[in-house]
């Protein structure tokens, strides 16, 4: 058992949920690096606490599946499904989910670093305190997700869809909501400064009212808004 708790090691191969479950049913989590879980069926599994390292999840299901405190790093999952998912406390590290579902899924205490998550579904997710950090969003789906008094870093929300987000007092530091849906976002307090707000349109100005912004940022706001300075 090494310092994480992990008691075994799977390793290059491509476990079918009966092996998984076999593993899941042993005491202490497991460990999976370089294992290729492509299109795999490990919803409603129990396996908080887990390391995915390296792993091919492309297309496979963790709907309804216990993964508190789990670890991902460097996987690939393009597709993969988390509907319902209780990722509570889990960390993400150099992966790829583009378009991977986490619809209802629980992230509070979450973490992802480094990741890509472009068209990534987060429709009704429960993310309190969720954690972003050099992040592609992309055209993402995240309404009504709550970001209140965090720090974002080089987060990327281009087309991302952030209607009734919550960024109140929040800081957006290098972070993108170029073209991003804004309807009913709320931004009071918010320190924008160092975010691009491009693609502003007229009737998403006064979502803005109380943020902060820079001098060079609202000549920009005021040039596409087709306002001229007399």
């Amino acid at each position: 058992m090494d310092e994480n708790g992990i008691a075994r090691v799977l390793r290059g191969t491509a476990p079918g949920r009966q092996e998984i479950e076999k593993l899941s049913a042993g005491s202490g989590p497991a460990a999976l690096i370089e294992c290729d879980l492509s299109e795999a069926d490990l919803s409603r599994l129990s396996l908080s606490g887990w390391r995915f390292e390296r792993c091919e999840v492309r297309k496979a299901s963790f709907a309804g599946a216990a993964l508190v405190g789990t670890h991902w790093k460097s996987c690939r999952g393009p597709h993969a499904n988390f509907t319902g998912a209780d990722l509570a406390e889990a960390r993400f590290a150099g992966c790829d989910f583009n378009n991977a579902a986490f619809r209802r899924t629980l992230l509070t205490d979450a973490a992802f670093t480094g990741c890509k998550l472009t068209g990534a579904d987060l429709t009704e997710a429960r993310a309190m305190d969720l954690k972003l950090e050099e992040v592609l969003l992309i055209g993402a789906t995240l309404p009504g997700l709550s970001f209140r008094r965090q720090t974002l870093a080089r987060v990327d929300l281009e087309q991302a869809d952030l209607s009734k987000c919550d960024f109140r007092e929040a800081v957006l530091d290098g972070c993108s909501l170029r073209d991003a849906v804004l309807k009913g976002a709320r931004f009071e307090k918010a320190d924008l400064r160092r975010a691009d707000l491009g693609g502003l349109r007229l009737v998403d100005a006064a979502l803005f009212r109380g943020a902060t912004i820079s001098r060079e940022q609202a000549a920009q706001l005021i040039a596409e808004l087709g306002l001229r300075l007399a």
